[in-house]
């Protein structure tokens, strides 16, 4: 071979070679784009806002599809205004409206109609319960026949499954005068029943004798008793809800009304509405164990916040709604509402009260913060029950002159 040929062979293995070189070089500088491109977010991703929602929800749409979940917005109650949705008429003149938690609501029509009338959540008429039994057939033989009775107040058992319902008076064989509000323990009425409603089947299952003209009456969070306040005779049954006896008959003072139970059911709370002050009763031992002195002027409902921290009052004589400090038994505010407070209610974050003030035919809602008004509500003429449903967040107002007015809170 001449050392020509030898020569153009070395030129032609060079070019070759960078040729090569340059084919890696190009290939190692697309791979590193590629991954750059892989490790980059979308282009548009960070201009795109999470949604919230009022549920919290996963979803996959198949097995390689990772759960798409949204929060929840939870807005205080305290931030929202009432306002009204539907006013219920007919046959009804109810002294209280009672929320079972599971999506009903009974209105007591007392002794004008002698009628439960039960509700779903948007106010439509499921059923019309009588007040009339036959109390032989529950194992009471000294009145005979069918009896009639005047539901006042309501109150569920946690699970909603029953309803227990307090009659104002009696009316039949053995029953007589009829119950009246200026009365005492020697005014002669006849004691009366508290009825049992099975809500899943709406009818009355069970009776069970109390004291004179009952009023209030009220379930322990823990299920185990049903409280009863009786008006006319001057004390608190006592029923065990796993027997339907009552099991106590506690002296309080005159004219016991509204109730209220702890969170831990070992503690109830009676306002006396005959006196400035609130009586307390321990439930271990179904004795009172002390009072709640000087909280105002005809105390006449009570109720407690979530915690279990603080106790509100209606003053129904004063026409304030006092916040009591139960870890002192002090009054530590106190908030003009109208004239004659009657019953209350609380939201579920427990940041609103909700008033009715009979007198002056409005709604108040308060700041259980500081007691301030957040809102008040006029032309609802006398309204004296009132129910919050948690579910919906609608307040329900019973108006004893023939209507329910149902508001949202949301």
């Amino acid at each position: 071979m001449t050392r020509a040929k030898r020569r153009a062979r070395r030129r032609i293995r060079r070019r070759i070679c960078i040729a090569g070189a340059a084919v890696i070089i190009l290939a190692g500088a697309g791979f590193a784009v590629a991954r750059v491109l892989e490790d980059s977010p979308p282009q548009d991703a960070a201009a795109v806002a999470p949604t919230t929602t009022s549920t919290t929800a996963v979803s996959a749409t198949s097995s390689t599809t990772a759960p798409t979940t949204t929060t929840t917005t939870t807005i205080p109650s305290s931030t929202v205004r009432l306002h009204l949705v539907r006013t219920v008429t007919g046959e009804i003149s109810p002294k209280s409206v009672a929320a079972s938690g599971t999506g009903l609501v009974f209105a007591q029509n007392m002794m004008y109609r002698h009628t439960v009338t039960v509700y779903d959540r948007d106010g439509n008429l499921v059923q019309t319960i009588p007040d009339s039994v036959d109390l032989a057939g529950f194992g009471v033989p000294d009145h005979p026949g069918v009896v009639r009775g005047a539901p006042v107040e309501a109150a569920f058992m946690p699970d909603g499954r029953y309803a227990y319902v307090s009659n104002y008076s009696m009316y039949g064989a053995g029953f007589g005068p009829e119950g009246t509000d200026e009365c005492s323990p020697a005014s002669g009425y006849s004691n009366s029943f508290v009825y049992r409603i099975d809500v899943a089947k709406l009818a009355i299952d069970q009776v069970t004798e109390v004291g004179a003209v009952p009023k209030f009456v009220a379930v322990s969070p823990d299920g185990r008793y049903v409280l009863v306040a009786n008006w006319c005779s001057y004390d608190l049954s006592v029923i065990d809800t796993a027997t339907g006896a009552q099991v106590k008959r506690l002296p309080i003072g005159r004219y016991p009304r509204g109730i209220a139970i702890d969170p831990t059911s070992r503690t109830a709370y009676v306002a006396v509405m005959g006196s400035l002050d609130v009586a307390v009763i321990d439930l271990a031992t179904l004795t009172q164990s002390g009072w709640i002195r000087g909280v105002g002027n005809s105390p006449r409902h009570v109720v407690m916040d979530p915690a279990g921290a603080f106790l509100y009052v209606t003053l129904n004589g004063e026409g304030t709604v006092g916040k009591v400090d139960l870890a002192t038994g002090t009054v530590v505010a106190r908030t003009s509402t109208g004239a004659q407070p009657r019953s209350m209610a609380i939201s579920a974050d427990g940041r609103s009260l909700y008033v009715v003030n009979y007198g002056s035919s409005t709604v108040t809602k308060l700041a259980t913060q500081d007691m301030s008004i957040l809102q008040q509500v006029s032309g609802v003429d006398h309204p004296i029950g009132i129910a919050y449903d948690a579910a919906t967040h609608r307040v329900w107002v019973a108006s004893y002159t023939g209507a329910i007015m149902i508001y949202d809170d949301a």
